[in-house]
């Protein structure tokens, strides 16, 4: 009898390592292949984060000297992590910060409603990287898109400064002013003037 238990007890001992076996083989696989997949997301990833951190015209170059917020997220965007995707992480949280801070120290001449809508636009893009580099699953071809999106948003901006920029440069031509200030219906002079001396209707 002791010898019929003794055999149960050896089988079920033996069925159960075999079970732990099979699910710490399991468990490495798995594992290994979470492992592969992490790593071709971050070589995706590291292949495709190339942005446009120099500036595209004068008008840039004279406003990194500037305005300091603008130079500073340029800087940022130019380093580029380096070995794991937890450094691109750390990257996108910083240019999320960074980003921020164009919204609201934008410099007087650029203080117009078209600026203002890109670098909304560009602070949109931007904290969507940062959301979607920090999900457990990372849509690794969703950040290259964004990456693509930023760098055409920063072209944008620059553009519109320049265009700013330029026409700022341009001559008033002569009455031109003049002819500005009678525009604006809160300064305009009267057209028509009423002589003092004439008696007034009650």
């Amino acid at each position: 009898m002791n010898m019929k238990y003794l055999a149960v007890f050896f089988c079920a001992l033996f069925l159960l390592l075999s079970s732990c076996k099979e699910e710490s083989q399991q468990r490495d696989a798995e594992n290994k292949k979470a492992a592969q997949k992490k790593e071709v997301i971050y070589k995706n990833i590291s292949k495709g984060w190339d942005f446009y951190a120099t500036p595209i015209n004068t008008t840039s170059e004279q406003s990194v000297a500037s305005w300091t917020e603008f130079r500073q997220f340029l800087d940022e965007l130019g380093q580029k992590p380096r070995k794991t995707i937890g450094a691109f992480q750390k990257k996108a949280a910083e240019l999320s910060k960074k980003v921020l801070l164009l919204n609201s120290n934008i410099p007087y001449q650029f203080q117009q409603p078209q600026i203002k809508s890109r670098i909304g636009t560009l602070i949109t893009k931007v904290r969507l990287l940062d959301l979607f580099i920090h999900l457990d699953n990372i849509p690794d071809k969703k950040v290259i898109v964004l990456v693509g999106e930023i760098n055409a948003e920063l072209v944008s901006l620059q553009r519109q400064m320049d265009k700013i920029t330029e026409k700022s440069k341009i001559p008033v031509e002569e009455g031109e002013s003049e002819m500005l200030r009678m525009l604006d219906t809160t300064r305009a002079i009267p057209s028509t003037t009423i002589d003092p001396n004439l008696p007034r209707v009650e």
